[in-house]
């Protein structure tokens, strides 16, 4: 089976070589102090550390793509594309590859159409500055803490606000909504970034994802996932039947967009925090803000689009006709979900529109047209989890946590790799409490793989080597959490339901699973990986350039990794 990694599949970052290399044979059985020094020898650490050059970055979504496309890191065409089908179709063929710009859009003359902005991992990291995947991990585990408060600027400056619509009748017309799949019976509006700021979120700020269908012209269906931040938001207004005001926010700042995708992270990012002033952090500057046209929300300023209005909790309307007039939930296909399968349609709360602000029409408008279970939208989702993980192990004891990865087929919220480093006995276990911890703070994850340092966690190839030599399936295989609330996106978790709709009061969640595949402190020499020389010998000392592209062109997945690292 082909697993696809994040980063993995563009093959361009690279391991670290080990600073020395150990010789072959068995080292002798050592206790306390000593292991240690053994340990920094036999335990070569696994990380990519490619060096990217430091820019002076825009923040806006516009600045960023002209940025990009003088990096070379943009392609466009002019050529009319179809919503229908199309977008994703294309997406699918480049997934993986750099951002893609849509200039002409069928129906839509006044808008463009971006995707795959967070496709590559190396983008992402020039985007915002970050040298490496380890540097990107730590520095915005840093960020969650330490965010920068937005600012408020005047309407009349706000680059979103160039363009008004009050009381508009037809939403759809100034979205660009898609459909991903034949399989699906209606198009989507899928891309829209929640902002939801003051009493309403505690005093705080929340960005966010939800999924909407325009079927009534200026109302459409809000799907909320149990759980989540706006779940929680809704929950406090529902027994006294009050709408919530929200601005929905499209082509917004990249640093946003990656806040956005940060879900079920609510032990590290509780109800009341900032995550707009986290998203100022991560560009280095803050966020611009804008007071809505038409409630009292505030807007992300220079956004492309923003629809404005009412969360109503209590109205609640099917998203697809099929699901209404069947008049059954959680049964028909609707949108891909994030965990690899088709979505199901519900009942959804509603978003009453009152007003449309936007950039000038005649600068064709950006929307960041988002398909599901592709890396664009699984780096989104991912990115801030990991640091947000990283961050929650290294809270319960500081400088075990060495790296954490969430690779591509652990598809966004299904998973995590945690990789440690013990330094003496009294580490060895935490790795466990790690495991343990990220799966009852992480709704509905349902793996959690612990790996030493010497593990790339980056190849799946090598934490499956792992897999098979390192655990023993009587003593390192936990189920934390039976019982526990999970998600409603997997199947496997559907089936639960039995003959009931399929919906998330009547499912159950079977815990998830833990695995510690880490070397036991103490036996470091016994699992002592071999490191061939590869530091010193040079394959241009002995081949032309062209015989070596020959013999790389044909080596294929873990090979890479074993590779660079000597293994």
């Amino acid at each position: 089976m082909r697993i696809i990694l994040r980063n993995l599949c563009n093959a361009k970052s690279k391991l670290s070589k080990p600073d020395s290399a150990p010789t072959g044979g068995s080292l002798p059985r050592m206790t306390g102090a000593a292991v240690q020094n053994v340990r920094e020898q036999a335990m070569q650490e696994a990380v990519r550390k490619e060096k990217i050059a430091a820019a002076e970055r825009p923040t806006s979504l516009r600045d960023t793509l002209e940025w990009l496309k003088a990096q070379g890191d943009l392609i466009e065409t002019d050529k009319t594309v179809d919503p229908d089908l199309q977008v994703t179709g294309l997406q699918k063929h480049l997934d993986g590859g750099c951002p893609v710009m849509f200039n002409n859009v069928k129906g839509k003359p006044n808008h463009r159409v971006l995707t795959n902005l967070f496709s590559d991992m190396n983008v992402i990291n020039k985007m915002f500055g970050w040298t490496d995947d380890v540097d990107r991990t730590r520095k915005l585990a840093h960020a969650l803490s330490h965010p920068l408060k937005p600012v408020e600027i005047s309407q009349s400056e706000a680059p979103c606000q160039e363009h008004v619509i009050e009381k508009p009748t037809d939403v759809n017309e100034y979205m660009v909504p898609i459909r991903h799949t034949t399989y699906e019976p209606e198009l989507t509006v899928g891309s829209g970034i929640r902002c939801v700021t003051g009493p309403e979120f505690d005093g705080g700020s929340d960005l966010g994802y939800n999924r909407m269908n325009f079927r009534w012209g200026n109302v459409g269906t809000f799907q909320i996932s149990p759980g989540s931040h706006m779940w929680q938001v809704v929950n406090k207004y529902y027994k006294d039947d009050q709408p919530v005001p929200i601005t929905m926010c499209f082509g917004v700042p990249p640093s946003c967009t990656l806040l956005a995708g940060a879900g079920f992270d609510y032990a590290i990012l509780p109800m009341g925090c900032d995550e707009i002033g986290i998203a100022g952090a991560v560009q280095g500057s803050p966020v611009r803000l804008v007071k809505a046209r038409t409630v009292n929300a505030m807007a992300l300023a220079d956004s492309e689009v923003v629809l404005e209005g009412y969360v109503n909790p209590r109205d609640r309307r099917f998203e697809t006709k099929e699901a209404e007039d069947a008049g059954v939930q959680g049964r028909f296909h609707f949108h891909p979900e994030w965990a690899g399968y088709m979505g199901k349609s519900y009942k959804a709360p509603t978003f009453h529109i009152t007003g449309v602000t936007m950039r000038k029409p005649t600068s064709k408008p950006i929307i960041f047209a988002l398909g599901v279970h592709m890396l664009d939208d699984h780096n989104i989702d991912t990115t801030v989890r990991e640091a947000a993980i990283f961050e929650l192990c290294n809270r319960l004891q500081p400088g075990i946590v060495q790296d954490v990865v969430i690779p591509y087929c652990m598809t966004d919220w299904g998973g995590c790799i945690i990789q440690v480093k013990k330094r003496h006995q009294l580490d060895e276990g935490w790795q466990r409490n790690f495991m343990a911890a990220a799966m009852a703070c992480s709704q509905g994850m349902r793996i959690a793989i612990a790996v030493s340092e010497d593990v790339d966690p980056y190849s799946m190839d090598d934490v499956m080597w792992c897999l098979t030599t390192r655990v023993n399936p009587k003593t390192d295989i936990l189920n934390p959490i039976p019982g526990g609330r999970g998600q409603t996106f997997m199947p496997a978790e559907r089936m639960t339901a039995g003959d009931k709709q399929w919906t998330a009061s009547n499912t159950q969640f079977e815990g998830g699973m833990a695995i510690d595949a880490t070397v036991p402190f103490g036996y470091e020499s016994d699992f002592l990986r071999p490191v061939y020389p590869v530091d010193k010998v040079k394959p241009e000392d002995f081949f032309s350039k062209k015989d070596i592209e020959n013999a790389k062109s044909r080596m294929h997945g873990w090979v890479h990794s074993l590779a660079r690292t000597g293994r």
